[in-house]
């Protein structure tokens, strides 16, 4: 289970972000009102998905013994005019693997936690709690 809090913070759309012991800033850029000072709502969403992509590769390679030096993700987030979301990962393999390990490595990318909750079946209630 994940716990966060985020309340709001001085600026027009600044929010302080509580996870764990982790204390972040949240915000919009400037020319939509904020005052860019930390990432934006969707940044956030791609960061879980990126780490989370991240580390289940380089734990999958681990647990099978494969040289992964580096893994990185690229994310882009668009919404097309048709509607709907569009997230694009790109994962570099840097590291001694064969084309094979590499498209495992693909595979596993494709089953992280964090994808799995955005693909899969999600509840979003929102509940009202006394001030």
């Amino acid at each position: 289970m994940a716990d966060v809090d985020v309340e709001t913070k001085q600026g027009k759309f600044q929010q302080s972000v509580k996870a764990g012991s982790h204390t972040l800033t949240g915000d919009e850029p400037t020319e939509v009102g904020g005052d860019d000072a930390g990432p934006t709502p969707h940044d956030f969403l791609l960061t879980a998905l990126g780490t989370c992509t991240s580390m289940t590769v380089r734990m999958y390679a681990e647990r099978k013994g494969w040289k992964v030096d580096q893994v990185h993700v690229h994310l882009t987030l668009e919404k097309p005019e048709g509607g709907g979301t569009v997230i694009r990962r790109t994962v570099t393999l840097r590291g001694d693997l064969d084309d094979e390990k590499r498209a495992r490595l693909l595979e596993i990318a494709a089953k992280c936690p964090v994808h799995k909750t955005l693909t899969g079946k999600l509840d979003l209630p929102v509940v009202g709690a006394p001030a």
